[in-house]
């Protein structure tokens, strides 16, 4: 008999995608970790309290490759392999690939380009009126910086841009294999032109360490295959911006949902990365982290885990855990000290998570001063929140640009 799903455990009429936080807390009070069932995989254990995540996510018994799994699978990857589905010393190799690309260092020098980007884009919108946020900023914006990264070059813009979005925002499954094929050709073709001109971009240092590329003494310890090349293109492109589109948009929306949050915010915008690490714990645009499997038994808090069975940590769940974070269902700008688990912990740390600070960071400033009397849009339904076991995030944001509509102008007065 399988596990229950996290859908099944809502109470009943409520939409666990638009708000799994019942959900969770439903959950923790009857312990850290859990037995549910994931569809289209299996069951698996899922850990919702903080202290149980924390030591799952440092736990070595707890592996990212999926030959540990005792699933049915064929070990295969769907695009190429990376990082997050490796273990040491793979995946100290795979990370060392790119970790140089994504030091403070680094990100503070790209800090006038993505602020020149951002300011680009709003120039774009209209002064007033309403527009998607999402569409229009959110996403436009981490892509062309994780594009700059790569590599990209300008005259590839218009479709590399397309490719990522369909990606990030399916429109079809059709649709979706045919863009991954698209970028796939695209990101082969390109690695090629990089290892035959070389710069100081990403995917140039990936390209580099192609067996093509290396002296015959450092093919052992150094070299990326093929596969291993282009699955850490896909995966800094995909995690590279995803992570950062569901960070700004869900920062947005949470200060517009907490007038007195947007109103300190606005009076003060020293506190515009308190608004992003507060919104990082309490919208973990990481909804939880991809498998991990047990190399050999254990206890996970009180869960008897066995060789073979699948471990989720749900970093959204382990960042409202009350045992840390007091009132936890408030979004409190003043919160400190920020240690939620947004960005993992441990070896699997999010390499780039330095970069999605500092694009949410300059792409909420840069809005709220453009943009002083930015307010949500009225919808006719709630909006739709798009939750997979992985990721979450509003794929669209309405907002009005200028002065509030005149019907809420009346409502305020009144």
């Amino acid at each position: 008999m399988r596990a229950p799903t996290l859908d099944e455990l809502a109470p009943d009429g409520h939409d666990f995608a638009a708000d799994p936080h019942p959900v969770y807390a439903a959950l923790r009070a009857r312990g850290p970790v859990h037995r549910v069932h994931i569809p289209q995989t299996g069951d698996c254990w899922l850990v919702v309290g903080r202290d149980a995540a924390r030591a799952a996510l440092t736990d070595p018994r707890l592996s990212n490759d999926i030959r540990h799994s005792a699933w049915d699978t064929d070990g295969g990857h769907a695009i190429g392999v990376n990082m997050l589905q490796s273990d040491p010393p793979q995946h100290t190799r795979l990370r060392r690939s790119v970790a140089a690309h994504f030091t403070p260092a680094r990100t503070a020098a790209l800090r006038p380009r993505i602020e020149e980007i951002a300011t680009a884009l709003l120039a774009e919108l209209p002064a007033e009126g309403t527009t998607d946020l999402v569409s229009r900023y959110a996403l436009p914006l981490p892509v062309a910086v994780i594009r700059e990264v790569l590599g990209v070059p300008d005259t590839d813009r218009d479709v590399f841009h397309d490719w990522s979005t369909e990606l990030v925002m399916p429109t079809s499954p059709e649709a979706t294999a045919g863009a991954a094929a698209s970028l796939t050709d695209y990101l082969t073709d390109l690695t090629a032109r990089k290892r035959a001109t070389p710069d100081d971009t990403l995917l140039s240092e990936l390209a580099a360490r192609s067996p093509e590329s290396l002296p015959s003494e450092s093919l052992t310890s150094e070299a990326l295959t093929s596969e291993e090349l282009l699955g850490m293109a896909f995966l800094i492109l995909v995690a590279g911006h995803e992570t950062t589109v569901n960070l700004i948009s869900a920062t947005v929306h949470s200060l517009l949902t907490h007038p007195d949050q947007l109103a300190a915010l606005r009076a003060d915008f020293t506190l515009t990365g308190a608004a992003v690490e507060e919104s990082l714990r309490y919208n973990s645009p990481v909804h939880g982290t991809a498998l991990r499997f047990a190399a050999e038994p254990l206890i996970l808090a009180d869960a008897p885990v066995s060789p073979g069975d699948a471990v989720q940590i749900s970093l959204a769940a382990a960042s409202r855990d009350p045992a840390h974070f007091p009132d936890p269902d408030r979004f409190d700008l003043t919160r400190r000290p920020h240690s939620h688990l947004a960005f993992g912990h441990g070896l699997h740390h999010c390499l780039g998570a330095p970069l999605a600070r500092t694009e949410a960071t300059i792409a909420l400033r840069l809005l709220l001063r453009h943009h002083p009397h930015l307010t949500l849009a009225p919808t006719p339904t709630p909006l739709t929140w798009r939750t997979s076991a992985l990721l979450r995030g509003l794929p669209e944001l309405p907002v009005h640009l200028g002065r509030p509509p005149e019907p809420w102008r009346r409502s305020a007065v009144n």
